[in-house]
C-alpha cells in the first residue's frame, strides 16, 4: 500500500527532576546537600532511509515520544538522560510544523540525512547545585523543563529523474514495465494505477534512469478530481516530464486536445510544472489507424519546440529511440 502523506505528533523528554538529599554516612556529620541533577530528556530525530519508499508505517502509529530523563538521586548521583528518538522516513520527504501555517522545517533529498526536530527537556538541578558560603544546606531543587512537542504533517513526493503523464490508460504503465523491471497493474480500463510506481531503466554502465509512472490525470486534476492534486505533488521532483498521448481511435478523445488539457493542469497546480522540460510521446501507434492523429500530434511538437517520439509500448517500436532520447536529455539537463 502506498502512502505519501501523513499526520503525526512527537516529543521529546521531558528532563528529570533534581533531588533534594542531604550526606547521611557515619562519621561525617552535616554532610551538607547531595542532591543530584535530573537528566535531560531524549531528542526526536528524522532520519532518510533509502530502503523506505512510503509512509506507511505512520498510518498505524501517529504518536511518538522520546524517553525522559531519570530524576536526580542522592549521594551527588545524576540521572541517566533519555535516549534519542530516531524515525525513520523514505527520501523525499518533507516535514511541515502542522501548528505553525504548516511551516516547512526540512526536506529530505539524500539517503541517510538525519536533523533535530524536537529538542528534549533540560533537566533540573539537584539541591547540590544551590549549595553557596551563605547557603550550606540549600533545600530546595528544580523540575525538569519538558520536552518539546509539535504536530508534524509529512508529505512524500517521489524522487524521479523522469515522470511519465497522461491521460489515463494512455499506456504509462506499460511503457514502464517494458523499460524497467517494475511491474505495475496494468489493464484495459481508466485508473487502473491508483499510485505512483518507480522503475530504475539501466542506460549504461555509468548511467541509469530513475522513471516515475504517474497516475493518469483528468481535467480538473489540480482541485482534486481524480485524486489528482496529489499525483501532480510527485511531478514536482522530476527532472524531465515525458508526456503521453494516446493517438489510436480508441480513446474517443481528440490527442492535441489531450494535450492542452493536461498542460493546463500542470499549469494551474504550479505554474513552475507547465516549464519543464518535456518529450511528447504518441503511444499506441499500432493499433492506430487514422495517421492524420499521429500526423497533427508530431505537428503540435513541431510548433511547441518539443521532441516528438512516436512508441508502440506492446510491439516495442520506437523504444530504445525514447530511452536514448531520455538519457540525452537528462545528460543536457545535469
Amino acid at each position: 500500500m502506498f502512502i505519501d502523506t501523513a499526520k503525526i505528533y512527537v516529543k521529546a523528554g521531558d528532563g528529570g527532576k533534581g533531588c533534594i538529599a542531604f550526606r547521611r554516612e557515619k562519621f561525617v556529620p552535616r554532610g551538607g546537600p547531595s542532591g543530584g541533577d535530573g537528566g535531560k530528556g531524549g531528542d526526536v530525530y528524522f532520519s532518510s532511509n533509502p530502503q523506505l519508499n512510503t509512509l506507511l508505517q505512520f498510518r498505524y502509529n501517529q504518536h511518538f515520544v522520546a524517553e525522559r530523563g531519570q530524576h536526580g538521586m542522592g549521594s551527588d548521583c545524576h540521572g541517566k538522560d533519555g535516549s534519542d528518538l530516531v524515525i525513520e522516513v523514505p527520501v523525499g520527504t518533507q516535514i511541515f510544523e502542522e501548528l505553525q501555517d504548516r511551516r516547512l522545517l526540512y526536506d529530505f533529498q539524500k539517503p541517510l540525512e538525519r536533523v533535530l526536530i524536537a529538542r528534549g527537556g533540560k533537566g533540573g538541578r539537584g539541591n547540590a547545585a544551590f549549595k553557596s558560603s551563605i547557603n550550606q544546606a540549600p533545600r530546595r531543587a528544580e523540575d525538569g523543563l519538558p520536552g518539546e512537542e509539535k504536530t508534524l504533517r509529512l508529505e512524500l513526493k517521489l524522487l524521479a529523474d523522469v515522470g511519465l503523464i497522461g491521460f489515463p490508460n494512455v499506456g504509462k504503465s506499460t511503457l514502464i514495465s517494458v523499460i524497467s523491471a517494475a511491474r505495475p497493474k496494468i489493464a484495459d480500463y481508466p485508473f487502473t494505477t491508483l499510485t505512483p510506481h518507480l522503475g530504475v531503466v539501466e542506460y549504461s554502465d555509468d548511467q541509469h534512469i530513475v522513471v516515475a509512472d504517474i497516475p493518469g490525470l483528468i481535467e480538473g486534476a489540480h482541485g482534486g478530481t481524480g485524486l489528482g492534486d496529489q499525483f501532480l505533488r510527485h511531478v514536482e521532483r522530476t527532472k524531465l516530464l515525458a508526456h503521453l498521448i494516446d493517438v489510436s481511435e480508441h480513446s474517443g478523445r481528440d490527442p492535441v486536445e489531450d494535450y492542452h488539457v493536461i498542460q493546463r493542469e500542470l499549469f494551474l497546480f504550479n505554474p513552475s510544472l507547465a516549464q519543464k522540460p518535456q518529450i511528447l510521446v504518441a503511444s499506441k501507434i499500432d493499433i492506430l489507424q487514422n495517421r492524420d492523429r499521429l500526423k497533427a500530434v508530431e505537428s503540435l511538437a513541431r510548433d511547441k519546440g518539443l521532441d516528438f517520439v512516436a512508441i508502440s509500448a506492446a510491439t516495442r517500436e520506437g523504444i530504445k529511440g525514447l530511452v536514448d532520447l531520455l538519457a540525452f536529455r537528462l545528460q543536457q539537463a545535469a
